[in-house]
C-alpha cells in the first residue's frame, strides 16, 4: 500500500461515476424523456423535485435555480440587501457565501469559528452586530448544521434575517429541525459531488413564506411577470429539465447516500482509535445535537505536519484535499476590508491543519483501511522524522 510495502493504494478522494453507475439506467431513462418532451426548461421534472425538496426540509416552499451561488445570490436579493449593508459571514467557507455579498455592494463581516464544529460561533455574532447588519448566512459546513438556536436567538431580537447556507447540508437536521427550515431562506447546491449531486450545475431555495417565494420565482427569471413585462430587476437562473430529472432519481437514494456515509464516519472512528491515531490527529467533531451528513470528512493535524502528510498520501494513491487551505477575510479580493493576520484566529489554525479524506457512500471498507494504513505508515516513516 504505501512506498515502504511495495503496493501503491488508488483509494480516490471523490468518485462520482462510482455512484452513478448505480443508478445509470434510471437517468438515462429519464433523460430520454425530457429529450422526447422536448420540455428542456420549465418541465415538469422541475416542480416534482421542488416538492420533494420542499418536503425534505420541511419547508412551504422550494424554488429550482441554476446553482448553489446563484441561490445566495437570489436570497440576498429577495431582502432588497443594498451598497453598504452589512451581512455577517464565516471565513471558513467556500467563496460563493461571502462573494454573493460582495456582488450586491454589501459588506461582508467575517466571524470566527467554533474550532470543533467548523461552524459560525454564535458567542461571537453579538460583537459584530452594528446599525448596518441587515443578514447572516450560517453556513452547515462539512454536513453538519451550525447551531441555529442560538444564532436565531441572538438575531430574531435585532431584526436580522437569516439565510441558511445549506450547500454542503441536504438532509442534516438540528435539534430535530431539518437544515434549511431554520432561517428566513435556505440554499442548497447540486453541484456533482453534493451529497445530492446533479450532472451538472443546479441549486435551490427553500422557505416557509408565500410571499417569499414568489419573490425568489420572480428575481430568478428577470423580475418577469408576465412574459416581457419586468416589474423588477432579475437575474436568469434556471434549474433546467434535464438536471431536475436526473436529481428526482438520485433523490429517491439519497438517505441510503446519507447512511453510507454516515457508517463510514463511524467506521473512520473506530479505525482510528483501534490503530492509536487519535493522539496524532484530531477526528471530526460531532454534536449531538446534530443530524451529520457528512459531505466531508476532515481531521486535524498537528505539529505542522499537514502538508507533509498531505504530500505523503498523494504519493501512495491515497485521495486528500483541503477545504479550505485560505480562509475568505485573507484572500487578495477582499484585501480591502482590512483584515490582518490572527483576526480570526480558529479560522486561520482550521485552515493549517484540516485535511479531508474519502467519504463518499461507496467507499469500500477496504478502501477505508488503505486510507488509514496511510496515516500510520506516515506517522512512522522517514517522512516524519525529516518533517520533524
Amino acid at each position: 500500500m504505501t512506498q515502504s510495502a511495495g503496493k501503491q493504494a488508488n483509494v480516490p478522494l471523490l468518485d462520482v461515476n462510482r455512484g452513478n453507475r448505480l443508478v445509470h439506467d434510471e437517468v438515462m431513462s429519464a433523460i430520454e424523456s425530457v429529450v422526447l418532451s422536448g420540455r428542456f426548461l420549465h418541465g415538469p421534472d422541475v416542480g416534482e423535485l421542488e416538492c420533494t425538496v420542499a418536503g425534505l426540509c420541511s419547508t412551504k416552499h422550494a424554488i429550482g435555480c441554476a446553482s448553489g451561488s446563484d441561490a445566495l445570490l437570489l436570497a440576498l436579493m429577495a431582502l432588497d440587501i443594498q451598497p453598504g449593508d452589512e451581512v455577517i459571514v464565516p471565513s471558513f467557507t467556500f467563496f460563493a457565501t461571502a462573494s454573493a455579498v460582495s456582488r450586491l455592494g454589501a459588506i461582508p463581516v467575517f466571524v470566527d469559528i467554533d474550532p470543533h464544529t467548523y461552524n459560525l460561533d454564535p458567542s461571537l455574532v453579538q460583537g459584530n452586530i452594528s446599525s448596518r447588519t441587515r443578514a447572516i448566512i450560517p453556513v452547515h459546513l462539512f454536513g453538519q448544521c451550525a447551531a441555529m438556536d442560538r444564532i436565531c436567538k441572538i438575531v430574531d431580537s435585532h431584526n436580522i434575517a437569516v439565510i441558511e447556507d445549506a450547500a454542503q447540508a441536504i438532509g442534516a437536521a438540528y435539534l430535530g429541525r431539518a437544515a434549511g427550515a431554520w432561517g428566513e431562506m435556505g440554499c442548497l447546491s447540486f453541484y456533482p459531488t453534493k451529497n445530492l449531486g446533479g450532472m451538472g450545475d443546479g441549486g435551490m431555495l427553500v422557505c416557509q413564506r408565500d410571499e417569499m417565494a414568489s419573490k425568489l420565482r420572480l428575481l430568478a427569471s428577470h423580475g418577469m411577470s408576465p412574459r416581457y413585462y419586468h416589474r423588477i430587476l432579475g437575474i436568469n437562473s434556471r434549474l433546467d429539465t434535464i438536471q431536475a430529472a436526473v436529481l428526482r432519481v438520485k433523490v429517491a437514494h439519497l438517505q441510503s447516500y446519507t447512511e453510507a456515509r454516515q457508517r463510514n464516519a463511524d467506521r473512520y472512528v473506530e479505525l482510528f482509535t483501534h490503530h492509536g491515531l487519535t493522539d496524532w490527529i484530531e477526528l471530526p467533531y460531532h454534536a449531538p445535537e446534530a443530524l451529520h451528513v457528512w459531505n466531508q470528512y476532515g481531521i486535524r493535524v498537528r505539529d505542522g505536519l499537514r502538508d507533509s502528510m498531505r504530500k505523503y498520501l498523494t504519493e501512495n494513491g491515497i485521495g486528500n484535499e483541503i477545504y479550505y487551505p485560505v480562509p475568505l477575510h485573507q484572500q487578495e479580493c477582499f484585501r480591502e476590508l482590512g483584515y490582518t493576520e490572527g483576526s480570526l484566529p480558529q479560522t486561520e489554525a482550521a485552515a493549517l491543519e484540516i485535511l479531508h479524506l474519502p467519504i463518499y457512500p461507496e467507499l469500500t471498507e477496504a478502501e477505508q483501511d488503505a486510507v488509514v494504513h496511510g496515516i500510520k505508515h506516515f506517522y512512522s516513516s522517514a517522512t516524519l522524522r525529516r518533517a520533524a
